[in-house]
């Protein structure tokens, strides 16, 4: 599993060269929010303020689908994602994909 440390934004690791590029890997997660929630959350809205439940469901479905994709990189023998981005689509009312992608790469430390 590529470490947590080797994942940028950008497209490149202060105090490493890229090696080579292995291609663009992406993990992507479908999540809908349930009955139960979706009542709580309403009742969070009445108060006004942060929608914890819904704010856990979003950190759920991002780190999901994080995970999904450094798993990908890692069968191509990656060590690294570099240009790292998210983005979220809804399919339909209350139903969400959130996609997470990126470049992965072989890096080695600068000497």
């Amino acid at each position: 599993m590529i470490e947590r440390n080797m994942v940028s934004t950008t497209f490149d690791l202060p105090g490493y060269t890229v090696d080579g590029s292995l291609g663009i890997v992406r993990g992507i997660i479908v999540r809908s929010r349930s009955v139960v929630g979706a009542i709580g959350a309403g009742l969070q809205t009445i108060f006004g303020g942060n929608i914890s439940l819904y704010t856990s469901l979003c950190e759920r479905a991002r780190l999901d689908a994080y995970e999904r994709m450094l798993a990908e990189a890692g069968t191509l023998g990656a060590n690294a994602v570099i240009g790292m981005r998210y983005d979220a689509t809804e399919i339909a009312s209350g139903v969400t994909e959130v996609l997470c992608y990126g470049t992965a790469v072989r890096v080695r430390r600068n000497v």
